[in-house]
């Protein structure tokens, strides 16, 4: 099969690669879509040559491995988690396989993930899918850390929310908060482009960083962005008990200031990944049509677009989500 695969500078090359058979209890999908995540954008200077990226990924049953539980046919339309885990730890059995202690996170420089034509997956993680929602199949990912970010701040009926960072994470955190009962939602971005389409992911009001930071007393505090400085805005802009969720992936030192925390009694909490009830949540909305999947994506490229589309990416905030699409070239 045909990958995007990183170089030794970091850039991406098409190559020919084994094909993955799948094993006991796994599913080959042949990769329908993979969006391109920001923590792609961020990470990929740090893996190894020969690593294959990917995460956001949906594709149709190519085939199917032994002692496969469930009613899964050749040609079906799914998304999986990407990862696999040892499915009987304390982690595993309470409904949290990413915080397993043996858990295998496919396109993070290990596993190869979606950004070629198929990827092996577990069956136990895959969600059947609608055939007409395509290639937004690859959206119940990104769509999944939105609701889990949202989750962890225990949000409660007309609570005000401010989300930092307007990009395809704040996009998704937007939506749940807006669904599951937020009065107020505020999106603070940089970017005049996501200022613009943030009130098609339920923000009522935006916020420009360039006339100041963004006003205080906010029950909930989302922070999106992952650069350094963006822990202490959000303790800045919580309302006194108020939560603050981290969802950014910064990987540079942060500073903060404690005692504005301290002072206000303010939670601080972390997010990563999701449950597999919220995957399941994600996908069961998304093919209801409860979100509008083609809100979030503004372009796809094939395989020998990957290169340029990071680089754009990477030098620009104008775009939405990009899909790799493999069939393309």
């Amino acid at each position: 099969m045909r990958a995007a695969m990183l170089t030794e500078d970091h850039s991406f090359d098409v190559v020919d690669v084994p094909d993955p058979t799948p094993g006991a209890g796994e599913l080959l999908l042949r990769v329908r879509a993979c969006g391109i995540c920001g923590s792609d954008l961020k990470t990929s200077t740090r893996f190894g040559a020969g690593s294959i990226l990917g995460h956001e990924f949906c594709g149709e049953i190519a085939a199917i491995g032994p002692h496969v539980l469930g009613q899964w046919r050749e040609g079906q339309l799914v998304a999986a988690m990407p990862l696999s885990s040892c499915g009987w730890c304390l982690w595993c059995l309470g409904g949290e396989p990413s915080h397993c202690e043996d858990v295998d996170l496919f396109g993070l420089g290990g596993t190869p993930g979606a950004f070629a034509e198929y990827i092996r997956v577990s069956a136990a993680t895959a969600v059947a899918l609608e055939p007409g929602m395509g290639d937004l199949g690859a959206l119940v990912e990104p769509l999944a850390v939105g609701l889990h970010t949202v989750m962890e701040a225990d949000l409660r009926l007309g609570d005000r929310v401010l989300v930092i960072g307007g990009g395809n994470v704040g996009a998704a955190v937007s939506t749940w908060a807006r669904r599951l009962g937020s009065k107020e939602v505020l999106v603070s971005d940089p970017s005049a482009s996501r200022r613009d389409r943030s009130g098609r992911f339920g923000a009522t009001a935006v916020h420009d960083p360039a006339e100041g930071p963004p006003p205080s007393g906010f029950d909930i505090v989302f922070e999106c962005v992952g650069v350094p400085g963006m822990v202490q805005a959000a303790i800045d802009a919580a309302n006194v008990r108020g939560r603050v969720v981290i969802a950014g992936v910064c990987l540079e030192p942060d500073r903060i200031l404690p005692i504005t925390a301290v002072t206000r009694e303010v939670q601080l909490r972390f997010a990563v990944y999701y449950r597999p009830s919220e995957f399941r949540a994600a996908a069961a909305l998304l093919g209801a049509g409860g979100i509008d999947g083609s809100a979030f994506v503004t372009s796809a490229v094939g395989l020998h677009g990957v290169n340029d589309a990071f680089e754009r990416l990477l030098s620009s905030t104008l775009a939405g989500k990009v899909l790799v699409t493999p069939a393309a070239d």
